[in-house]
């Protein structure tokens, strides 16, 4: 079965190496709290703000050991007030996991934006 994982994490500035580290900070917790391995992978969708134009989120993922999975990055919407500075990630996995059972990931600010799926007591 084919299931979609989200995630979101921010930086503090447009800086290319704050950008990888953030992202595979972000990736690499997915695949733990859901037990994947990249073999699981089917693709990934990257948005940034448009306030981060000094990396692609996809070479962060790439630099980790996903060359064979299909990545695609892309602008946010500038919705006015929205969070800056943020990275999300739209993550198809194969898994035996039930949509109840996918953990979503969402780290640093990102904690904000669906307060429904974090447990930020954690």
């Amino acid at each position: 079965m084919v299931r979609g994982i989200r995630g979101a994490t921010t930086v503090d500035r447009n800086d290319a190496e704050e950008i990888r580290e953030a992202t595979q900070e972000l990736l690499k917790v997915i695949l733990n709290e859901n037990s994947l391995c990249t073999e699981d992978l089917v693709s990934a969708i990257f948005t940034v703000t448009p306030d981060l134009n000094s990396d692609f989120p996809a070479s962060s993922a790439r630099a980790i050991g996903w060359q064979l999975v299909p990545l695609l990055c892309s602008t946010e919407i500038p919705v006015p007030g929205a969070l800056p500075y943020c990275i999300r990630v739209l993550l198809h996995a194969n898994t035996n996991c039930s949509q109840k059972e996918i953990r979503h990931i969402f780290l640093r600010n990102a904690v904000i934006l669906r307060k429904d799926l974090v447990d930020i007591d954690s």
